[in-house]
Parts: C-alpha cells; sequence; structure tokens
C-alpha cells in the first residue's frame, strides 16, 4: 500500500554510504579539476531500475480505466482510480512495511511464465461487502485476524475482475492471461518471492466520493519482465480495447439518418450557344425520352430506373444500381 514506512537496514546502509561518496571518502571516486568524479557502467545502469519501463506505467494507465468497471456490481458506481509510480524493492522490505492480515491472491501468467501478487487491505475488503449487500459505502472499524466466508466471496469477485482488466490493460503490448491460483491472508507466511528476490510494487488508489481513499497493490518479481525488457521501454502502444457495441450501434444510426438528396435525371439535351443565348418564354427544346432514366444521389448517379406513376403520382422503378457516369470517372482522374 501506498504509506510511509521505516527504512530497511539495507536503505541506511546505502543512505549512509552516499553521504560517504558526496564527502569524497569511498575509494572508487577520483579528483579531476578539484571536483569528484565517480566511475560510471552504463551496463549497470540498464539493471538498476524500472525508471526505463514506460511500457509499464501507459499499462497501469489503460488498467485504471478498465477497473473502475470491476468495483461497480459492490459500489453501485465506478470509483476514480489512479497509479503511483512502480516501485523497485526487495520482496522482505515489502513485507516488512504491511501489516500482517490482508487479502493475498496468487495469479498465475502462462505467457510471462510466473506469478503475480495482488494485495488489499482488509479495510478496504469490508467495504466492498457491506456496500455489495446493502450496508452502504462503510465498513467496520474493529480490528480482525481473518475474513468472513462472505467477504472471501467477495474478495473472489474483485481479484477474478481485477485480473481480467489487468489482461485487457496487457493487451496492446503483450497478449497475457491472469489466473488465481491461491488465496491467503496471513503476510508472514506468504512464499510468494524469496526474502532478497526484487519485487515491483504497483500500487493503485481507489477515490471514493466521502470516504478515505483506499489502496491496493500489485506485485510482480522483477526476473518477470527481464524477457520482455525491450517492449516494456517502448512508449509507443495502441489504445484498442474491446470492441465498443453500443458506440458502433449509435454511429451506424447516426450514420444511416443522414438525408440525402434523391433526383432523377430523364434526359440529357444538347443545344448550341447561339440557340442558347436567344431562348425565349414560350420556345421548345426537342427531347428524347429513353425506356430508362438515371436516380442520382446527392448529384451521383446511382441506379438505372424505369419511369411510371403510382397511386397517381410520378414515380420511378430501380431496375439495377450503376457505377458513375464515364465523364464522372474521367474527372475523378483529372
Amino acid at each position: 500500500m501506498a504509506k510511509q514506512r521505516k527504512l530497511s537496514a539495507t536503505e541506511v546502509a546505502a543512505l549512509v554510504g552516499g553521504l560517504r561518496d558526496d564527502l569524497g571518502t569511498s575509494d572508487d571516486v577520483e579528483l579531476h579539476n578539484g571536483q569528484p568524479v565517480r566511475s560510471f557502467s552504463f551496463s549497470a545502469a540498464q539493471n538498476s531500475g524500472i525508471a526505463e519501463y514506460h511500457g509499464l506505467r501507459i499499462v497501469h494507465e489503460r488498467f485504471c480505466r478498465l477497473a473502475r468497471a470491476a468495483f461497480l456490481p459492490m459500489l453501485r458506481f465506478q470509483p476514480r482510480l489512479s497509479s503511483f509510480q512502480p516501485e523497485l524493492m526487495s520482496f522482505e522490505d515489502y513485507r516488512n512495511g504491511q501489516e500482517n492480515f490482508l487479502s493475498l491472491t496468487i495469479s498465475a501468467s502462462e505467457e510471462l511464465r510466473g506469478n503475480q501478487l495482488m494485495v488489499l487491505p482488509p479495510s478496504f475488503i469490508a467495504l466492498l461487502t457491506n456496500a455489495y449487500y446493502g450496508g452502504g459505502v462503510v465498513g467496520p472499524k474493529v480490528r480482525r485476524s481473518e475474513f468472513t466466508a462472505t467477504e472471501h466471496r467477495v474478495i473472489e469477485l474483485v481479484t477474478d475482475r481485477l485480473n481480467a482488466a489487468l489482461q485487457l490493460a496487457w493487451r496492446d503490448l503483450l497478449k497475457v492471461g491472469f489466473t488465481a491460483v491461491s488465496r491467503d491472508e496471513n503476510m508472514q507466511f506468504m512464499a510468494f518471492a524469496e526474502n532478497e528476490e526484487k519485487v515491483v510494487s504497483c500500487s493503485f488508489m481507489v477515490e471514493i466520493p466521502g470516504h478515505e481513499a483506499a489502496t491496493f497493490d500489485i506485485l510482480y518479481p522483477l526476473q518477470l519482465f527481464k524477457p520482455i525488457a525491450g517492449l516494456l521501454r517502448s512508449r509507443m502502444q495502441s489504445d484498442q480495447l474491446t470492441e465498443d457495441r453500443s458506440w458502433r450501434e449509435k454511429l451506424e444510426a447516426a450514420v444511416l439518418n443522414i438525408p440525402l438528396k434523391v433526383s432523377a435525371r430523364l434526359c440529357q439535351p444538347k443545344v448550341s450557344v447561339a440557340r442558347l443565348v436567344r431562348l425565349d418564354a414560350g420556345d421548345v427544346i426537342p427531347v428524347s425520352l429513353g425506356a430508362t432514366v438515371e436516380v442520382l444521389v446527392d448529384g451521383v448517379p446511382m441506379y438505372a430506373a424505369q419511369p411510371g406513376e403510382q397511386d397517381g403520382h410520378a414515380a420511378v422503378a430501380i431496375l439495377r444500381p450503376m457505377g458513375a457516369l464515364p465523364e464522372m470517372k474521367g474527372r475523378d482522374h483529372d
């Protein structure tokens, strides 16, 4: 969870060592023009952290948009989700910074060839359970050491929905699946990773109007990301989620309701310019009516039709579709 915690022994040692280096007492510091200069290895820097994993942050931003719907059945509304910067730490340091009583769900991914751990606080589970069964968006204040059978069911529903949202969030980067394989509620006995193994802690905040924001974490072993490090360093991803059928239906209905002007062209007589300028009221232009006429849609010939009458009104009967006129096609090429 995103909260304050004490520095571990490893972090304190690193902090003290860094202070000594800044004072110029380290053996690997040389002086250049009176200024301390420390050697730097580019190969070591590439594995120093996860700051270059831009793709992971994009996945989490997409996950925040998708995971809102996971809480809809419980809260009756979609809360706002936001993600924190992923942190790299040892599993022991993460575990020491947490309470013992938590909702812990391990999910396996065949494509990533590893597991991820979803950590939800008991207060958030109690709030979701109470809201799901009509008790309002509020949770009990008493401290407990185990979940009820009803809360276990809510945990199953929420984690499965979050895994489904996480799978969609990863889809544009890599098609992966997440399946819950085990659930526990004691952090000290969680066998997710070795104590010194590096894990990537990804924290998310759920904002509930009128209540204190809740947080939950998703942990990945750092080893899980090494085969796809190149993908995670990429800043370019598509943003195609599941197909929105309602949007497509509304767009189709809007397009089909666009009004178009339909006209019928009976003939195309030709006259000279000299005769055209001498035309006056009462003059007659001879025309030759064919067996078929052209039906134009917004001025574009679309169908061949037969003129006639229906219910006392002039009408045309569609015979066959037709392409654009030769002069129209030539104009397009020009």
